[in-house]
């Protein structure tokens, strides 16, 4: 192994690099699939195909669920957001094909998250729709229910909480992932330095791709949505 690798695996690992050459190449084989997985833009195929309009020239202009559901009402909502769901999902349980390479749990969760966060960035960049994709929470979701059921659980918790309460997807949505990397770390008791640096990037993600909607939350203009009808 070159010694700049191994150095950099120490650092990242704390010991040497868990993976052979061949091996490694199968996982950035792996993580580029889950990008690819992330950017298949549902909302906007979905919209075009069947309702002839693009929803990201329409509502907040984002190719995700919630803009669906604003544009084109429930049915078309409810299914974006399946889908967006299950390609999260779809992007992690790429993980079963290599984890009897991992013999380490934390190297294992570390490769399972880093395919969540490449599915995240492909719905955020979609390669598919020109790279103007949604705000990724669908797909997180989908891929936290697959890694770490009890913290998905109690994040989905406080997004209906906090969107019963105030009405904003937005506040909900970087809430719930907030809670989501909190409650992962405490449920697994996670203490692996580089695991937790990676399940602290899926809030920095969310509150990235939410910065205009928070922009709006601090001038009171953000748009609302209630559950039987807007207002």
């Amino acid at each position: 192994m070159p010694r700049s690798v191994d150095v950099v695996a120490r650092l990242f690992f704390k010991s040497e690099f868990p993976l052979d050459l061949c091996e490694s190449m199968t996982i950035v084989a792996l993580l580029a699939a889950a990008y690819l997985i992330g950017s298949i833009p549902w909302a906007v195929w979905i919209s075009k195909g069947f309702y002839g309009v693009d929803v990201r020239t329409k509502g907040s202009n984002s190719a995700g669920a919630t803009n669906t559901f604003r544009v084109l009402g429930k049915n078309a909502g409810t299914l974006v957001l399946l889908l967006d769901v299950a390609k999260g999902m779809a992007a992690v349980v790429l993980s079963l094909l290599v984890k009897d390479q991992f013999t380490d749990r934390d190297y294992y969760h570390c490769f399972q998250v880093g395919l969540a966060l490449m599915a995240t960035v492909g719905h955020v960049f979609p390669v598919f729709a020109k790279f103007k994709g949604g705000k990724g929470v669908a797909s997180l979701t989908g891929a936290a229910f697959w890694i770490f059921p009890p913290a998905a659980l109690v994040a989905f918790v406080v997004f209906a909480c906090v969107f019963l309460v105030s009405h904003y997807i937005s506040l909900s949505s970087i809430s719930a992932a907030v809670a989501l990397a909190i409650a992962a770390v405490a449920f697994f008791r996670i203490d692996y330095e580089p695991l937790i640096g990676l399940v602290a990037l899926i809030p920095v993600l969310v509150i990235y791709t939410h910065r205009a909607n928070i922009q709006r939350l601090r001038e009171g203009n953000e748009n609302k949505m209630f559950l039987k009808r807007s207002r």
